[in-house]
C-alpha cells in the first residue's frame, strides 16, 4: 500500500507506477479496484479556513469530522449533507474529504442547496501521468475555460487523485422542524413531497417511508420563518400529521440510509424522476424501498444477485450498486457517452492506472 504525505509524494507515487493503482480515501465506501491500494490520508489537514468568505480549503484526507468540528466552532456547516456509508456497508475507517468529493456524495438537503460538486470551488490534483494539477480558486469563478473542478467530483479518482479541495460552507439554521404525514401510499406520499416543493415554504428534506407510511418534510431557518412556513404546510397538505422540532438524528439516518444497515441483501441506488419512482420501485421486485429527494432518490434492497437493471428496463434515469457482488457497480453507459468517456481517460489517464475498470 502506498500513503503518501504530500502531494509531491503522491505525484511521485503515481509517475513510477507501472500497475494499475486502487485509490483509497478512508475506505468507508466499500469501493474495490484493481490493483495497488493507493492511501491519501495521509494527506490531511485544514490549510486555510476563514469564515468570513464562508471558505474552508482542506487536504483531501482530511476526516470529514474534523472538518465539520472546525464549521461548527464558528457556526457553519456542509450543507450539502455527505452520507456516512459506514453503517450501511459496514466498513471502518474515517470518511475523508477527497472521497466525498470524488464521489459527489450529496444527502437530503441536496433538493434545495444542490449537490456536494456544487459547493466545490477549486480542486488540486495529481493525473496518471503524474502531473499536479490546479482548477478553480477560494471564490465562485472559473475563467479557464476548462471546469475541472466539476469533473473531477464525481469522477470516483478515475481521471485523477484528489490531494486538496476548496469549499463554500454555510451558516447553521437556527432551528429546523419536520412535518411527518401518516398512513399516505407511495403514490400519495411522493404527490404530497412535489406539492411541497411546489410550494414557496422552501423544503429542505423530503423522504416516504413505504413501510411506516410515513412522509417527511422539513424546514429551516429563522425561529418565526419555520413556525409560519410549518403551520402554512400543514393547511396545504391536510391528513394526519404531526410536527416534530429538530430532528437531526431522524435526517441522519434518512442520509445514511440507516432502515437498511442490518440487513444481507444488495442495496441499490435509483436516480430518476420523482413521479416514476413507486413504478420503477413496483418493478423491481424490492424487499424494502426508501425514496428520498421527493422521489427523485430511491434505495432498494434487493435479493442477492437479483439484475435490478434488467427488471427496471428502460427509464429515465440510472442505478448504481452501493452493497452487492457480481455486477457491475454504475449503469453502462450509453455508446456516445462511452466513447466521450474514454477520451476523457485517455487525456488524464493515459496509462489507464487510476481505479482501472470501475466506471466501465
Amino acid at each position: 500500500m502506498y500513503l503518501p504525505q504530500t502531494e509531491t509524494e503522491l505525484a511521485e507515487v503515481i509517475r513510477d507506477a507501472d500497475a494499475p493503482l486502487a485509490i483509497s480515501g478512508g475506505g468507508t465506501r466499500g469501493v474495490t479496484c484493481e490493483g495497488v491500494t493507493l492511501g491519501t490520508a495521509g494527506m490531511s489537514g485544514i490549510t486555510l479556513y476563514e469564515p468570513g468568505a464562508m471558505t474552508v480549503v482542506a487536504q483531501a484526507g482530511t476526516p470529514v469530522a474534523e472538518i465539520e468540528a472546525a464549521l461548527a466552532t464558528e457556526n457553519q456547516r456542509l450543507a450539502f449533507e455527505p452520507m456516512d456509508h459506514r453503517r450501511l456497508l459496514g466498513t471502518e475507517g474515517e470518511p475523508t474529504i477527497g472521497g466525498v468529493m470524488a464521489a459527489n456524495i450529496s444527502g437530503p438537503r441536496r433538493i434545495s442547496v444542490g449537490a456536494a460538486r456544487d459547493f466545490l470551488l477549486g480542486v488540486r490534483y495529481v493525473d496518471g501521468a503524474g502531473a499536479i494539477v490546479k482548477n478553480g480558486g477560494r471564490v465562485m469563478k472559473n475563467v479557464t475555460g476548462y471546469d475541472l473542478v466539476k469533473l473531477m467530483s464525481g469522477a470516483y479518482g478515475t481521471l485523477g487523485v484528489l490531494s486538496e479541495v476548496s469549499l463554500k460552507v454555510l451558516p447553521c439554521p437556527e432551528t429546523s422542524a419536520t412535518l411527518i404525514l401518516e398512513g399516505l401510499t407511495e403514490v400519495q406520499g411522493i404527490a404530497a413531497l412535489a406539492k411541497a416543493l411546489g410550494s414557496p415554504f422552501e423544503i429542505t428534506g423530503a423522504a416516504h417511508d413505504p413501510d411506516k407510511r410515513q412522509t417527511l418534510l422539513r424546514i429551516e431557518g429563522f425561529e418565526p420563518s419555520v413556525r409560519y412556513r410549518m403551520e402554512a404546510l400543514q393547511k396545504l397538505l391536510g391528513g394526519e400529521n404531526h410536527v416534530v422540532q429538530e430532528a437531526g438524528i431522524l435526517w441522519a439516518g434518512w442520509r445514511d440510509v440507516a432502515g437498511f444497515a442490518a440487513v444481507d441483501e444488495d442495496i441499490w441506488r435509483v436516480s430518476c424522476k420523482p413521479s416514476d419512482g413507486p413504478a420503477l420501485a413496483a418493478k423491481s421486485g424490492a424487499l424494502g424501498v426508501r425514496y428520498d429527494w421527493a422521489g427523485g432518490l430511491i434505495w432498494l434492497r434487493m435479493p442477492a444477485g437479483h439484475d435490478l437493471r434488467e427488471a427496471l428496463g428502460r427509464y429515465d434515469g440510472h442505478a448504481t450498486l452501493i452493497r452487492g457482488k457480481d455486477q457491475q457497480r454504475f449503469e453502462p453507459e450509453a455508446t456516445g457517452v462511452a466513447r466521450l468517456t474514454a477520451g476523457l481517460r485517455e487525456r488524464f489517464d493515459p496509462r489507464n492506472l487510476l481505479n482501472r475498470g470501475l466506471m466501465g
